[in-house]
């Protein structure tokens, strides 16, 4: 109930007090905790008095309270008569309950169990008061301590009455307290009555140790306890049963206390040693020592007595009699309660009196208790001989005592002769005869590193060693009085064998004997030895009679040794070196005394508890020192699977499994089982290897299988020792190394329902009991599926826990496990809102639990939002926020007004802000709708962006971190959600606040110095890393959002994206130039990535100078690992490759090329190295090689694998943008010339194309090929390198020749042109062909031949296929096909030499592409037929090719039919163009297959056989038939397509050119008349070129050569008529001097004008030849 509404009660439980005053709730300022105080003080100081009996008066004034709902009236009266309670206070505590306890249940009886529990914090509250008042380190102390003195004047007298009261109070009966008082509420009754005199007399002996008690309180306490029998008289006892003995004993316990403290006996000791005993308050008042004397003469028959008998003894003893006795009689008096204390068996008595204290209740008071009976015993042991006390039984008290850390220290402080230290002195001289008292009072005296120096030289340097004799030695010689004894021979002390480790007692050792006679004699030897020597001797022994008799004995004195070792190296780790000769025989002990018949249990457990501490440290050497002692269990075969794991077939449970079933079980003590359970939880947390990892494995499946399901049904001796064993057996499962079988092995053995039924037992026990809650929630989401044999449910009863008050950390837990429990389906509200000073922590659990839920439970967040719909709404539903919504409670906790007050600390906001994320990122859009339509939302929501934080240095609430980003994100959702003019007003405004007040500024620069932060602290390591990545996140979205949406979020003005790229870049230089780690490597891949995205969206606003930095960043990246940092590398080559783009646009020199180049080339190297291993490596182990449409995954990208954004890739294609910016190689030679760059990638490639794998990389190195090619310098490097041996015969592997070519084809014609192919290679190759021999001409005929001979069939099939096939990809490949088949046809006596018969079927294959594109291009209809039918009904919307399609702007009107339409006609002018292209550069090739028009017009030697007849005498259309041949009627339809076409686009007017002008822009018409004016150039000259071959032609007859002149003259008439008409418009110029390659010497028309004149040579070219035909 921490969450929803807040109801209208006001009064502040008891309960919620003690929680306030412990610093666990909201609450925690000082004067907050003072004005609690201050408010409740009267309540404390009442103390259960402030319960008041029923009266008529207040049952009145409940019946006429107006404001109480009547069946709460009547309830709380029925609660009132069985509390026998005021029946206001009955109201009110029925509201308190319903407030924080009630969780639905129908059983009214527990508001009693909520009013007891009231009760008792009311005098915990004091309690806590009493404890921390006078500690200086308490935060509080202070204010407590002002509280007390308030208190003080007369606490004591009120609780004591109020003790009597309970004491002696009746049990109650139906007939007194109604119907509802059962047997069992009785019991109940009883049980709160002993707790309560418990906690009383622990207030009252809290105080006495602050405050001096008067001798007459000390006698009233006497007859009290006397008389009540030290609590075993007890009114009711008929009622106690044996669960309640524990608190009797207490009770007892703090009576004896009491009466001790309240002689003040460390005062008298004090007064004693000082001779001033008359400042004892006792000294004067004889009358109250008389009386005490006659009174504790009675006493005797309860142990509780003791220890106030010996107190009174001292007392006695050290005051002056009095003079109404005699000396001899006070002595007498004196010895006969000293003696009737011994025989109580005080010191034992003393020494279970601290244990019990020490099991439960205030540690405190543990504390002072100790701190009394060490006052005590110090005073006894000065004043009385030892040997009169119970030597061993004192010292079992003088440790229990020393145990407490402070007393130990005090101890090392004080001189050795006096208190306790007479006891060490006297048990060091009894050392190594009697072993065991000196090492329990070193053990109890090990509390910090400084006492652990303090015993290890104490025992390290001992002067004496006592021995006992039955009989006198021979070697001894003795004075005659037998008091000093010489040794005359040396005598090594321990009978082990030579080469041992042993003590030697030289000759001559002198030995004072301290008792001598007939009995035998004890010698103190004046021998100076190391006690550690001796501890290893004594295990040697152990080890030397184990399978003995005297096994046991040997036991007695090992047993103290493994204790103390282990108490050192818990405490103290760095002397553990020194013990190591201890320590190594553990093994060996451990492995003898365990196959024993009858193992010492004790031993063995004190053993395991050492190695447990030895494995926190060093887990691997115990571990295969331990595997070989045959005491853990193991397994006889190996383990190769989880199911086989599980069953434990083949294991064995070890000489630990037996010692558990024989020994431990039977007996009912389990001290092996609780030392083993620490051990292996130890083990599997020392993060083991593997193999040692699977060696554990049957020690878990013991816990789990065989201890966990049944550890509850074993027999216990001791109470608590159940509940030992089953949290260390749970604890195994919070061990990440084998958590997977730990998981496995819940949700298929009997484990899981055991932690099922450890859950099922619910809430109420746990507060019964007070049990401390698990810090770990532990991973069952498999086993809690299945409800346990309890019988509850127990999704309910995990909510339950959520309503605990003793211990926040449990409900947040519970909270916890909720959130992560995903399968849960429970829609149960989980209560109303709680006051302001619930537990902050449990709240920001709460919304955490929301916040999952959002995503994972819509149901239940359904619920929690509780939204409404609006009444009279229609159409679109518009909602409302139920009375019950947790939306209230956000919104307020979001509210600017409510930001820094107590109830809404950073941590909560934080949490709120978390769970309206949630709703965006989830799209609860009815939520969202609500939200947005409050008031104030957006200005709430946006307040923590416009607040200033402190520097990344001085972070104290890294939450704050969070808060920015949760609201950084929720703005970027809304704004990319959201239309843009549908955003709220009170968004807008806050965008536009954001941006005056230079926001954006603000927080670009904070990021900055965050990563820079981090860079700089990355070696000491920066604990806020996940906020601080967290806020870096939402920035970068923020800002790559703006780049799309500048216009909405007011970021417009460049100088601002300046200073925000800069901040970036400069975030990004920090982040990744330091000394590599992981937080920065992260940051570094975030800022690159932001960088790389605003290098591209703003190009505009990027500073002039972005290489040098990048530089520096790239050098930097290189040097380090390169696992971690292949992503980032990639990032910064995209940005490099952006600038130099950029750059190169605007021109400049680069400064930076040589370095840069220098490391590019580097990596291109190792990267093709790389590539060239793995891809043997995959042909070798057989990998499938991944398929081409599966290349745009997201992977994860493996070593050296090829992808699009590659290292590799982007390093060849970075490689290319730096030596295009080196157009003279003036760098890049001598850098090619040092790192073998071209022999590694040819050979890449090469490897690439016979595997066909490395599709990007192969690509973009024949980019970085085709880049060099241009320039002569690069043209000879690449030939040089052997780039033809590369990829000639290679390239056959990329593509599969079939019979009609057309398969092959049609194969890629599904891909884009610009998407990465094979296809695409071999089009890069082609068109690296071209340009090598293009540039290196003759030096590359012999290579380029060599390439068109191995690929002639599917160059011819490539010109054939256009007919077939009309794809963008298809028409692509042609067109690179005919560019090299033009450069190569330069070369046509070498091409005829070496290759006649493929020029002939290139040049007929070439005649037959002209007349295909001319009638495609000619029939638009057809062309689109062919379009639909070819490549499916519906044409994608494709980009020009090589060309930029211009923005478009759809209109919102457009019908579905249009849309269509329009993409159809930008897929047929795309092809259309393409067509144009293969048209004119084929025309360009044919040129040079045919005569040259001025040679054949002038010279008349002319030999005609060198060229052939390319074109058949005869004028039909062209048609789309194969087997119609082309002819000159082909080449006059050539020339009409592209006048009608030049036509079509200077008509505004007409349809076609509307459509042609919408889709393309101006510069693409401009280009596409330049290309047609081109065309019909090339068809002209090749027409007029075949035309006067033909009429030079012997072999034609005379009338076909007629026809030919009258056809031409006509045709060509007409023709010129329609041109001249064209040019008087205006042409624009051809592009055979730019754009496309034309290599002929003396071109027939120069195109390089625009003007008309510049044309009028091609119209009198043409003209002249019309004339020369009509003769």
């Amino acid at each position: 109930m921490y969450l929803l509404k807040d109801t209208h009660y006001f009064h502040r439980s008891s309960r919620e007090l003690w929680t306030i005053l412990l610093g666990r709730s909201a609450l925690r300022e000082q004067a907050q905790i003072e004005a609690e105080l201050d408010r409740h003080w009267d309540r404390l100081h009442q103390g259960l008095s402030y319960y008041k009996p029923p009266s008529a008066s207040s049952a009145g004034k409940v019946k006429e309270n107006k404001a109480v709902a009547q069946p709460l009236k009547d309830f709380g009266l029925r609660i009132s008569k069985l509390l026998a309670l005021d029946e206001q206070q009955s109201v009110q505590i029925l509201q308190c309950y319903l407030q924080e306890d009630y969780r639905g249940t129908r059983n009214s009886l527990k508001v009693a169990g909520y009013y007891y529990e009231e009760r008792m914090c009311l005098l915990r509250c004091v309690l806590l008061l009493l404890t921390y008042f006078q500690d200086e380190r308490h935060p509080y102390r202070a204010e407590y301590s002002n509280c007390v003195n308030k208190l003080e004047k007369d606490l004591v007298s009120r609780y004591q009455l109020q003790f009597e009261n309970l004491f002696k109070a009746e049990a109650p009966t139906w007939e007194t307290h109604g119907n509802l008082m059962t047997e069992r509420q009785v019991s109940l009754w009883f049980l709160q009555c002993l707790r309560e005199q418990s906690l009383l007399l622990e207030i009252i002996f809290l105080y006495y140790a602050y405050f001096e008690m008067s001798p007459s309180d000390l006698l009233s306490f006497t007859k009290m306890f006397k008389e009540e029998g030290f609590g075993l008289r007890q009114t009711n006892r008929h009622l106690v049963d044996k669960s309640m003995d524990s608190l009797v004993d207490r009770i007892g316990y703090l009576s004896s206390l009491i009466l001790v403290e309240g002689m003040d006996i460390d005062f008298l000791h004090k007064c004693a040693l000082e001779d001033c005993t008359l400042q004892h308050q006792f000294s004067n008042a004889p009358d109250v020592i008389k009386e005490m004397d006659q009174l504790l003469l009675t006493f005797g028959d309860i142990p509780h007595h003791g220890p106030v008998l010996l107190a009174w003894v001292l007392l006695r003893h050290t005051l002056r009699p009095d003079e109404s006795l005699q000396p001899d009689e006070s002595i007498h008096m004196i010895g006969k309660i000293g003696n009737t204390a011994l025989q109580l068996g005080v010191f034992k008595y003393i020494s279970t009196m601290l244990k019990g204290l020490g099991v439960s209740g205030n540690n405190c008071t543990a504390s002072t208790a100790k701190m009394c009976i060490y006052g005590l015993l110090s005073f006894v042991i000065t004043s009385f001989e030892e040997e009169s006390l119970q030597c061993s039984h004192l010292i079992d008290a003088a440790c229990e005592v020393l145990s407490a850390p402070s007393l130990a220290e005090v101890f090392w402080e004080m001189k050795p002769n006096m208190g306790l230290g007479m006891i060490l002195d006297s048990a060091v001289g009894m050392f190594p005869h009697k072993i065991g008292p000196l090492l329990q009072l070193l053990t109890a005296l090990l509390s910090n590193k400084s006492t652990v120096t303090k015993v290890y030289n104490v025992l390290d340097k001992m002067s004496y060693y006592t021995q006992v004799y039955k009989h006198k030695p021979n070697d001894i010689i003795s004075k005659d009085d037998e008091t000093l004894w010489r040794r005359q021979t040396p005598k090594l002390l321990y009978p082990l064998g030579s080469g041992q480790t042993n003590l030697w007692m030289p000759q001559g050792v002198l030995g004072q004997v301290m008792i001598g006679g007939d009995q035998g004699y004890v010698v103190r030897w004046e021998h100076s030895y190391s006690s550690w020597t001796l501890f290893t001797c004594e295990v040697e022994m152990l080890l030397h009679v184990v399978s003995t008799a005297d096994v046991i004995a040997h036991c007695a004195r090992v047993k103290p040794i493994l204790d103390l070792v282990h108490k050192i190296i818990s405490t103290d780790w760095t002397v553990s070196d020194c013990l190591l000769p201890l320590t190594s025989r553990i093994y060996m002990l451990l492995q003898r005394l365990t196959s024993v018949i009858n193992p010492p249990v004790d031993v063995i457990a004190s053993c395991v508890n050492c190695l447990s501490v030895l494995a926190a440290r060093m887990p691997g050497k115990v571990w295969s020192s331990l595997h070989h002692t045959g005491f853990l269990p193991f397994a006889s075969s190996p383990l190769t699977s989880m199911p086989q794991c599980v069953s434990a077939e083949g294991m064995k449970a070890g000489n630990y499994g037996t010692l558990l079933v024989q020994i431990e079980q039977p007996k009912g003590e389990y001290a092996v089982t609780i030392a083993f359970l620490r051990l292996i939880t130890t083990l599997v947390k020392g993060q083991l290897g593997s193999t040692q990892n699977k060696g554990l494995i049957p020690c878990v499946l013991l816990v789990l299988k065989e201890m966990l399901p049944t550890y509850h049904k074993w027999r216990y001796n001791t109470y608590g020792v159940r509940e030992r064993i089953g949290k260390a057996a749970l604890m195994n499962y919070f061990t990440p190394s084998l958590q997977s079988l730990c998981i496995y092995s819940l949700a298929n053995t009997e484990a899981g329902q055991a932690v099922v039924n450890i859950m099922g037992v619910g809430v109420d026990t746990i507060d019964m009991v007070l049990a401390p809650p698990s810090d770990v929630v532990s991973p069952l989401e498999q086993a809690l599926t299945q409800h346990g044999g309890h019988g509850n449910n127990l999704i309910v009863v995990l909510a339950k826990y959520i309503y605990h008050k003793h211990d926040p950390a449990l409900p947040r837990l519970a909270i916890q496990l909720l959130k992560r429990w995903r399968p849960c389906r429970s829609n149960a509200c989980l209560g109303s809102d709680a006051s302001k000073t619930e537990d902050m922590r449990i709240k920001v659990m709460i919304l955490e639990f929301l916040t999952v839920a959002v995503e994972t439970q819509p149901g239940l967040i359904e619920l929690f939002l509780n939204l409404e719909v609006k009444d009279g709404t229609e159409g679109l539903k518009e909602f409302l926020l139920g009375e019950w919504s947790c939306l209230h409670v956000v919104l307020e906790l979001i509210d600017s007004k409510q930001q820094g007050k107590y109830w809404c600390p950073p941590l909560l906001h934080r949490a709120a802000l978390a769970f309206l994320l949630a709703l965006w990122q989830d799209r609860r859009d009815s939520a969202i709708s609500v939200l947005r339509a409050k008031e104030r939302f957006w200005e709430n929501l946006t307040t923590p962006l416009f607040g200033t934080l402190t520097p990344p240095s001085d972070t104290t609430e890294p939450c704050v971190l969070e808060t920015c980003a949760f609201v950084m994100k929720i703005i970027g959702l809304e704004i990319y959600y959201v239309v843009r003019g549908s955003l709220e007003p009170s968004l807008k405004d806050g965008l536009q606040k954001f941006s005056n007040a230079r926001r954006y500024e603000y927080w670009s620069q904070y990021v900055k110095s965050l990563v820079c932060h981090v860079a700089e602290m990355e070696e000491e390591g920066i604990s806020s890393f996940p906020e601080t990545q967290m806020l870096i996140s939402a920035w970068r979205m923020l800002l790559i959002l703006s780049t799309s949406h500048s216009d909405v979020m007011q970021l417009t003005e460049d100088s601002t994206k300046l200073k925000l790229f800069m901040d970036v870049l400069d975030g990004t230089k920090a982040a990744l130039t330091t000394p590599m780690s992981v937080s920065c490597l992260r940051l570094g891949s975030m800022m690159a990535t932001l960088l790389l995205i605003l290098l591209k969206q703003w190009r505009r606003s990027t500073a002039p100078d972005i290489l040098s930095p990048l530089s520096l960043i790239l050098e930097s990246v290189l040097q380090a690992d390169q696992q971690m940092m292949e992503r980032t590398k990639a990032k910064i080559f995209s940005a490099l490759i952006s600038v130099l783009q950029i750059q190169g646009l605007n021109g400049g020199d680069i400064s930076q090329l040589p370095q840069l180049l220098l490391s590019v080339c580097e990596t291109v190297k190792d990267e093709a190295l790389a590539l060239i291993d793995n891809t043997r490596h995959m042909s070798q182990t057989g990998d499938a090689v991944e398929d081409e449409d599966s290349m745009e995954t997201d992977s994860f990208r493996g070593p050296q694998k090829d992808q699009r954004d590659g290292v590799g890739v982007l390093a060849l294609h970075l490689a290319k943008e730096l030596c295009r910016s080196d157009e003279d190689g003036e760098h890049w030679v001598s850098v090619m010339r040092q790192i073998p760059v071209l022999p590694s990638v040819l050979s890449a490639i090469e490897l690439s194309l016979r595997s066909k794998h490395n599709l990007y990389f192969t690509e973009a190195a024949l980019h970085l090929l085709l880049t060099l090619a241009r320039t002569p310098q690069g043209a000879d490097a690449v030939a040089g390198a052997g780039v033809i041996q590369t990829i000639c015969l290679p390239l056959l592997s990329v593509y599969e020749v079939t019979s009609n070519g057309a398969s092959q084809v049609i194969s890629f014609s599904r891909k884009s042109q610009d998407s990465a192919c094979w296809p695409g290679v071999y089009r890069l190759c082609m068109s690296l062909m071209e340009s090598l021999l293009k540039t290196l001409r003759y030096n590359f005929i012999n290579d380029a031949l060599d390439f068109v001979g191995v690929h002639q069939e599917r160059i011819l099939q490539c010109l054939n296929a256009v007919r077939t096939v009309q794809s963008l990809a298809c028409l692509d490949e042609a067109d690179h096909t005919v560019g090299f088949l033009l450069q190569l046809s330069s070369f046509c006596k070498e091409w005829q030499f070496h290759l006649p018969k493929l020029l002939r079927d290139v040049q007929v294959n070439l005649c037959y592409l002209c007349q295909t594109c001319t009638y495609l291009l000619h029939s638009k209809k057809m062309l689109h037929h062919y379009l639909q039918a070819k490549n499916g009904d519906a044409l994608p919307p494709v980009p020009l090719a090589r060309t930029q399609r211009a923005p478009q702007t759809p209109s919102k009107e457009a019908a579905g039919g249009g849309e269509r339409e329009e993409a159809e006609q930008k897929a047929l002018l795309a092809v259309q163009c393409s067509l144009l292209k293969i048209l004119s550069k084929t025309l360009a090739t044919l040129q040079h297959f045919t005569p040259d028009c001025c040679q054949i017009l002038l010279d008349q030697s002319m030999d005609l056989a060198e060229y052939r007849t390319l074109f058949v005498l005869s004028f039909t259309t062209p048609a789309f038939d194969p087997e119609v041949a082309p002819s000159f009627g082909t080449l006059l339809a050539t020339i009409n397509v592209a006048l009608s076409m030049l036509s079509e686009m200077e008509k505004k007017k007409e349809p076609v050119s509307l459509n042609i002008a919408s889709l393309v822009s101006v510069e693409e018409i401009q280009a596409l008349k330049s290309l047609l004016m081109f065309t019909m150039e090339n068809c002209f000259y090749v027409l007029i070129s075949q035309a006067v071959r033909c009429l030079k032609d012997p072999s034609i007859l005379p009338r076909d050569k007629q026809r030919l002149k009258q056809e031409l003259s006509s045709e060509l008439s007409t023709l010129l008529s329609s041109l001249s008409r064209h040019f008087r418009r205006g042409s624009p110029s051809s592009p055979s001097s730019g754009i496309l390659p034309i290599t002929q010497s003396k071109p027939p028309t120069p195109g390089s004008k625009a003007s008309q004149e510049g044309q009028e040579p091609l119209i009198q070219f043409v003209q002249a030849f019309v004339r020369l035909v009509q003769r």
